[in-house]
């Protein structure tokens, strides 16, 4: 261990000779104190709130994993490339000592500047906070510094799927379809079951039913809080619609209903309601009316959910910083298996084009779903073939199931919204980041580092 400890000393030595560890702390300082000056919110909780955390800690993260990716590519393929690897292998310390020790001072390093960072985003934000009116400090307390879990109702994806594929088959045994076309009828299928449950038609109602499992023996004469969105199928003239909303269950519940609420689309919007409302099975049952001329659509994934409280904001705030530096350990473990087999030029540009397959994966989830990378036919009203598909399509699958593992833990958007992450997120984001995939890459990056020959570095040049 002390061996590793005295490579991690070194890498912190080296960031300091690079400037980087300077630079990057007067970077972060100036985005936690520059962009809320920079950026002035419009005296609301939730705008207040959304340049305080939502900027600010994402503004951190990306210089954090810019400089993480930097320093790893750097302090290991500058090392072999100005020949002071050799002199350091020579010496009685095993290689992957080496490995794991420039791992262990990137990491270091970036525990103490995530934080320094984020302990200033923390004292801005209870400062700030003390000088907003008190009705936005209340909305404040009651909405984003707290810790909320939530609930939703079941999801109905396994039912889409089974109703998907047994109309598919019906329609192919009436009417066989190309295997071109055979992705886009699926899909059309799919969107129309989807549409049964997420269209609300003008004078009707949509009810939701949803569990609040174990956590009704905490929410007794607690006030709960709906969260909710919805799309419209036309324009209004005042560019609103009209909602009445009752929860509740006669005879078995109390009931009631809200005065009717002129409420924007495309946005989310949050409303308390009144506590005890849920039966003694914890089941919340949500009726929405609309008596528009026109159909609302509330989406599936976040057309309605109930949110409460768990507890307290700062201990939530470190929970969500702890999921940051599992995204640093991954890039630091993605950089430094990089630089294990190429320049420092070659290992960034390889990194960054492996990190921005996250910000397309998007792309790659449309092209799994619809089958092909062809663009959509107009002409034909179907979407084309492509002979790469059958190695393409896998592949995208692979990427999605890996990059999954990484985004599916958001700790920005959950803190601006005062939700609640807990250790069991905290766990599973350090198993899955830090455990398997940095593992994996770590894995990779010792074994190259062990099979390279150094000396042939000289030539590099």
């Amino acid at each position: 261990m002390q061996r590793i400890l005295a490579i991690a000393w070194l890498t912190w030595k080296a960031a300091v000779r690079f400037r980087l560890f300077l630079v990057v702390l007067v970077l972060l300082l100036a985005a936690v104190v520059g962009l809320p000056l920079l950026i002035k919110d419009d005296g609301t909780a939730r705008g207040f709130t959304q340049i305080l955390l939502t900027y600010t800690l994402s503004t951190i993260a990306i210089l954090l994993g810019l400089s993480t990716l930097w320093l790893a590519c750097g302090t290991l393929a500058r090392d072999i490339e100005e020949c002071q690897m050799q002199v350091v292998a020579t010496k009685p310390i095993a290689r992957w000592q080496i490995w794991i020790g420039k791992y262990l001072g990137i990491l270091s390093l970036n525990a103490v500047l995530l934080a320094l960072s984020g302990a200033c985003v923390y004292g801005l934000l209870l400062y700030r906070a003390g000088h907003l009116p008190e009705e936005q400090q209340q909305v404040l307390k009651n909405e984003v510094l707290v810790a909320r879990g939530s609930a939703k109702e079941a999801s109905f994806d396994r039912e889409i799927e089974q109703d998907t594929e047994r109309l598919l088959r019906e329609r192919l045994a009436n009417s066989p379809v190309s295997q071109a076309d055979l992705a886009e009828v699926r899909r059309q299928i799919r969107e129309q079951l989807r549409a049964e449950f997420q269209v609300l038609q003008p004078g009707y109602a949509r009810v939701w039913e949803i569990n609040l499992g174990l956590a009704r023996h905490q929410l007794r004469d607690r006030p709960l809080f709906l969260r909710f969105k919805f799309n419209a199928a036309s324009q209004s003239a005042s560019g609103t619609f009209t909602s009445i909303f009752q929860i509740g269950v006669p005879q078995k519940t109390r009931l009631w209903q809200s005065d009717p609420l002129s409420l924007a689309p495309d946005t989310f919007h949050e409303m308390e309601i009144p506590p005890d409302l849920f039966d003694d099975t914890g089941l919340l049952t949500i009726s929405a009316l609309n008596p528009n001329e026109t159909a609302l659509l509330f989406p599936l994934e976040d057309g309605m959910e109930v949110l409460y409280r768990e507890g307290g904001f700062g201990l939530n705030y470190a929970r969500g910083l702890g999921i940051i530096f599992c995204w640093m350990a991954l890039l630091a473990a993605l950089g430094l298996a990089a630089a294990t087999f190429l320049s420092f030029p070659v290992a960034s540009f390889f990194s960054l084009s492996l990190l921005s397959l996250v910000l397309f994966s998007g792309t790659m989830a449309n092209a799994v779903e619809q089958g092909t990378i062809a663009h959509y036919d107009a002409e034909h009203g179907r979407y084309g073939s492509s002979p790469v598909d059958i190695l393409v399509i896998p592949t995208f699958k692979g990427l999605l199931a890996l990059i999954g593992l990484v985004k599916g833990f958001s700790p920005v958007d959950a803190l601006s919204t005062g939700r609640s992450i807990s250790w069991q997120d905290l766990g599973l984001a350090f198993f899955q980041i830090v455990i398997v995939l940095s593992g994996i890459l770590a894995t990779i990056g010792i074994i190259i580092f062990h099979r390279r020959e150094l000396a042939t570095a000289q030539g590099t040049h």
